[in-house]
């Protein structure tokens, strides 16, 4: 099981997360590029009432691969990044419904409880290379669609946002 203090408590140690108190802890500043901005119903920010992250804020929560068949690529496909549970955990996501946005101001809404029971990671790499924006990058929401039957259909596919840059929680 994965669990938030496994990964935030590595976040911690590596100064991406403030300090810990009864309240919620804020995320450090990110030092980089800010590839990803959550906003909605957290409890956990560092940029007014949104939490930003850079790409090393988000490797240092933990990356998990998975390898998986998808309607976008051939061949089987190897993809590297966060679990999704890892993340709203680490934001302390309130809501029931999660809206990822992409460059092309695309939006997936996917429901919070699916996150846990299908295991999506939200991709920095595909096949050990970081996702670039001309192949679906910077960030990509990908099941591992071979794990389950279900995960085979439109509803999942239709999910499976790339070029990710927001995301809300509602």
């Amino acid at each position: 099981m994965i669990t938030r203090r496994t990964f935030c408590s590595a976040a911690a140690s590596l100064g991406l997360l403030g300090t810990s108190n009864a309240q919620a802890a804020p995320l450090a500043k990110p030092d980089g590029a800010i590839i990803l901005t959550i906003s909605g119903r957290i409890g956990v920010t560092n940029a007014g009432d949104t939490a930003v992250f850079d790409r090393a804020m988000l490797e240092a929560l933990g990356m998990i691969s998975f390898r998986t068949h998808t309607p976008w690529y051939s061949e089987p496909t190897t993809f590297e990044g966060v679990p999704m549970t890892v993340l709203m955990q680490c934001v302390e996501a309130k809501g029931q419904t999660l809206t990822t946005t992409a460059l092309s101001d695309y939006c997936a809404e996917t429901p919070i409880a699916d996150l846990a029971r299908y295991h999506p990671i939200l991709a920095l790499k595909r096949d050990g290379q970081y996702l670039e924006i001309r192949d679906k990058g910077p960030l990509f929401l990908v099941y591992p669609f071979d794990s389950a039957a279900e995960l085979q259909s439109q509803r999942f596919y239709s999910q499976s946002t790339w070029q990710i840059v927001a995301m809300s929680i509602e």
